[in-house]
């Protein structure tokens, strides 16, 4: 068996830094455009540090600006065994009407048949042992009546009631009123995700207006984000790395306007890691965009350069993570890592409610 790839950035611990706790960040900006932006050059291999609402600058007339509309739905339901001791569901996605494929803790406790009662006349059943380690779950109301519509709806209304904000695992803190607003985009739309497209979360209105006053046009696609995200590689060799598989939709308006936009000699930003996925996996060989939905496994990394899109705004990601070895792709490994070292040194933060990156 042959090893992973001799080069530099062919290998998942070429991907590993060191990350001071304190640079990363326990909550947000106190405005979302307040956040730093710095900005990767990779024809002079130049940075920048600059404020998120400079962003119009990299920008230019006939531009199209691909946002995800994703929107993260509480997915952390708390409570208790039939022991009384706690317990916890984490809502992964809905199969269907009442069953979810979920994560639990503790898992060796909660074996097939045990009960968690999140709330009075709310709780969930777990049905079966998945192979990748999560639990099949059925989720049951008590007013609702099994196998109807109004079961769906009540089941879904008390998630939204009784459960909390998916913030991720380095964020050591409870989820907190404000996050039900922060940890969204001001563009968010439609419910699935576990996690927020965290590069939109820069964006204000105010910001999105001016962008399109400017005559940079907006382009929507869809891509429902699952824990896995937050997964780093546990394999050498990136090869070996089983990618999470996640639903994405381009529709057919935007399709046609990302071709009308290369056609026109403009260029395409994707804002974030996930409006990259979801071009790279509806680009065609023609270098067309196909509309449609799909789930993907794409894992982007180099020496592979992403077709889709010309600019990339990002946040901060992970030590040897699949997003990280995204941005090298896309700016090179050398001047990813140079700027991963950097921002540790000029103080950024990191991760989901930290600041931002551009790659042009």
């Amino acid at each position: 068996m042959s090893g992973p790839p001799a080069v530099r950035g062919g290998r998942t611990s070429d991907y590993e830094f060191v990350l001071p706790a304190g640079r990363i960040a326990q909550s947000p900006a106190e405005r979302r455009d307040e956040s730093r932006l710095m900005v990767l050059d990779r024809a002079t291999g130049t940075i920048e540090h600059r404020v998120f609402r400079d962003l119009p600058s990299y920008l230019r007339a006939g531009d199209a600006l691909v946002l995800n509309t994703t929107r993260v739905f509480r997915a952390r339901l708390l409570g208790q065994r039939d022991s009384g001791a706690s317990a916890e569901v984490f809502l992964l996605r809905e199969l269907d009407d009442d069953t979810w494929e979920a994560m639990v803790q503790p898992g060796n406790k909660l074996k097939v048949g045990r009960r968690v009662q999140v709330a009075p006349g709310f709780d969930a059943e777990m049905l079966e042992a998945t192979a990748r380690g999560t639990r099949l779950v059925r989720l049951r109301v008590a007013a609702a009546t099994e196998g109807t519509a109004s079961e769906r709806a009540a089941i879904h209304a008390a998630i939204a009631t009784h459960g909390h904000i998916p913030l991720p695992p380095y964020i050591d803190r409870a989820d907190a009123l404000s996050d039900a607003e922060r940890y969204q985009t001001v563009f968010s739309r439609e419910e699935g995700s576990v996690a927020a497209p965290t590069a939109g979360l820069h964006f204000t209105p105010e910001l999105l207006a001016r962008l399109e006053r400017e005559g940079v046009r907006r382009a929507e696609v869809l891509l429902h984000v699952g824990a896995g995200t937050f997964k780093p590689i546990e394999v050498e060799d990136p090869a070996e790395h089983v990618m999470h598989e996640e639903w994405y939709d381009v529709p057919a308006t935007t399709a046609a306007l990302l071709d009308a936009t290369r056609a026109g000699g403009g260029r395409i930003c994707a804002v974030g890691t996930t409006s990259l996925r979801t071009l790279e996996s509806a680009i065609g060989e023609d270098g067309r965009f196909r509309s449609g939905s799909a789930e993907t496994r794409i894992f982007i990394r180099p020496p592979q350069r992403p077709r889709s899109a010309d600019l990339l705004v990002t946040n901060f990601h992970l030590p040897r993570s699949t997003l990280l070895m995204l941005v090298a792709a896309v700016a090179g490994y050398e001047l990813t890592m140079h700027a991963y070292d950097l921002a540790v040194r000029e103080g950024y933060r990191f991760y989901s409610y930290g600041d931002a990156m551009l790659v042009r």
